[in-house]
């Protein structure tokens, strides 16, 4: 890889991406095409960002911030007019075409073989044979996802669902408009569009989107502007709050403290701005208390009771390669995981997956056995 040429297509010098390397900047060989990604950010250039061996780059998605007080920041956030789209609960990859074949890349910027596989079912070559550069911003949602299990969308699998496009060596995002017009001409599922609204009754109407998304286990929504202008905002349901909780206190010693303590204030800033009644709040407090302790006591009494806890996720793949590609994806991120033998499925082959959550296993076992905390 010529390390003056990427230096330069990404406008810092080589002697300091020279110095990266190794740190910041690592290199993958494998799956190919071969890359250097970023692990994190640095000097403007996002977190997941990979220079390909032929100079090509794609860059990282940017973070969205997020909305506390609905209302406020909608007028403090935006001018004119918005567009609200649904937010989907999976994982979120940029597919693109890299060494002749597409790939789809994770948000750290690693090559997913399960999710390429995916993405090479669904969508056509076409889009990239007519518009040379573009990349898909998407999210992989539905129950046979190995980082977010979700059974909450109609897949039977593992879809891919367009949300956004850029284009290779752009940093900017092109936009709700774009990335819609796109998917209906090259027939690529997208994300649900409710609509666009005025900034005074923005909020009311997106708190009937969020109430109703949340009863049906969904996430929440994307605020966009029309013209591409603004960064987007994103507001999620208590339900999604709740069940990211409930998820994450069963693994409790594997999640960093910020991760429980930020949704937590979530819910207090949308119980006070949507003015919960009693029977509300009520419901809003049960739903945040048992979605913290049930899994908690679950685990314990898991673990008093000799089982080892395990994240377990099922992938249905095409091509059995595919497994074996995503096991090895699976080391090399340091994930250790045990995977049973495939069973042959309809569509392919199905390979459960058990996710070694070793902190807490250790954390757990050690205080039911008398240790201080």
């Amino acid at each position: 890889m010529n390390i003056w040429g990427a230096a330069e297509r990404l406008g810092i010098s080589a002697e300091r991406l020279e110095r990266m390397l190794g740190r910041i900047v690592r290199t993958n060989d494998w799956p190919e095409p071969r890359l250097m990604r970023f692990d994190k950010a640095v000097s403007g250039i996002e977190a997941g960002t990979v220079v390909f061996d032929d100079g090509d780059i794609v860059y990282g998605y940017p973070k969205i911030r997020r909305a506390m007080m609905l209302a406020p920041a909608i007028k403090r956030h935006f001018s004119g007019g918005l567009l609200v789209e649904e937010k989907m609960n999976g994982h979120n990859v940029r597919v693109a075409r890299a060494g002749g074949r597409t790939v789809a890349l994770t948000r750290g910027g690693f090559i997913c073989p399960y999710s390429t596989e995916v993405a090479e079912g669904q969508i056509p070559s076409e889009i990239f044979d007519d518009n040379p550069g573009i990349v898909l911003c998407g999210e992989m949602v539905g129950p046979k996802n190995p980082y977010v299990p979700k059974d909450v969308y109609s897949a039977e699998a593992m879809d891919f669902v367009l949300f956004d496009i850029s284009r290779k060596g752009k940093r900017d995002m092109e936009g709700s408009k774009a990335a819609h017009a796109i998917a209906e001409e090259y027939g690529v599922r997208s994300v649900r569009l409710f609509g666009s609204f005025g900034i005074e009754e923005a909020a009311d109407e997106i708190r009937e989107i969020v109430e109703d998304l949340g009863s049906r286990g969904r996430e929440g929504v994307v605020i966009k502007d029309p013209e591409n202008l603004l960064s987007p905002v994103k507001y999620t349901s208590s339900e999604s709050n709740c069940r990211d909780l409930e998820f994450a206190f069963r693994y409790y010693n594997d999640y960093g403290q910020d991760f429980f303590f930020s949704r937590v204030v979530r819910e207090g800033f949308q119980a006070a701005e949507w003015s919960d009644a009693a029977a509300e709040f009520e419901a809003r407090c049960l739903r945040l208390g048992r979605s913290m302790l049930r899994p908690m006591r679950e685990t314990v009494e898991a673990k008093i009771a000799g089982d080892e806890i395990v994240q377990e996720a099922e992938i249905l793949v095409r091509d059995l390669q595919t497994a074996v590609d995503f096991e090895e994806h699976y080391r090399r991120m340091g994930v250790r995981a045990i995977f049973e033998p495939p069973r042959a499925a309809r569509g392919g082959f199905l390979v459960k997956i058990k996710r070694l959550v070793l902190s807490t296993n250790d954390k757990t076992g050690s205080v039911i056995q008398g240790q201080l905390w």
